[in-house]
């Protein structure tokens, strides 16, 4: 188990799965108005405006606070934006904020007037409350107790590589293909070729097609 403030190993066998990452930077949301957004994401969420770069030459704002940034950028055409959502579906696009009282978190959404749908999920016996609601352009928003649930890496057997189907995935109980079966990422003579070199090895990437 891993603790959730902590980077999980993304390594196997000694070879780094995924981008060199260090941690989630900001969110950019595209909003209706400006004004309406900031004023949700400062007095609602708690974030606080910082300098934004001059030489962006168009309407937004920063935003920073809880270890992550949020940018929103105001919409060219507004009218062109898809109809703002109303519906709260747990299960729509989201981001999600841990909370310390989730008392607290509902008696605040009440004193405003924001219309919020409550959820819980149980694993193992432990408990992890959700709320779910929208901001002022619909883009939904998530307050959770999260960090009840440890982190669990999924074993290797989980994991589908890019570029592998799940069937490709080498376990202890397979018999590892012969050399000859390993084949490049890409179509010889690819400008990317080189690119892929570290993907070539026998046996995790034997199943990679031309």
């Amino acid at each position: 188990m891993v603790k959730n403030t902590a980077r999980v190993d993304a390594t196997q066998g000694g070879t780094v799965r995924g981008l060199p990452l260090a941690t989630l930077n900001h969110i950019s949301v595209l909003c209706r108005c400006l004004p309406s957004s900031l004023t949700f994401y400062t007095d609602v969420l708690g974030f606080v405006p910082i300098h934004r770069p001059g030489s962006l030459n168009f309407a937004g704002a920063w935003l920073y606070n809880y270890g992550i940034g949020i940018h929103l950028l105001q919409a060219e055409d507004p009218e062109s934006l898809p109809p703002k959502k109303t519906e709260i579906n747990p299960k729509d696009n989201h981001i999600s904020f841990q909370c310390e009282s989730m008392e607290a978190v509902v008696r605040r959404l009440k004193e405003l007037g924001i219309k919020y749908v409550e959820r819980q999920v149980e694993e193992g016996g432990i408990f992890v409350d959700q709320i779910f609601f929208h901001d002022p352009d619909g883009f939904m928003i998530e307050v959770c107790t999260c960090d009840n649930l440890p982190i669990v890496p999924l074993a290797p057997e989980g994991y589908a590589p890019l570029g592998m189907s799940p069937a490709c995935i080498p376990t202890t109980t397979t018999p590892s293909p012969p050399p000859s079966q390993c084949v490049p990422a890409m179509a010889s003579g690819s400008s990317y070729v080189g690119e892929v070199e570290a993907m070539r090895s026998c046996p995790e990437h034997a199943c990679m097609q031309v």
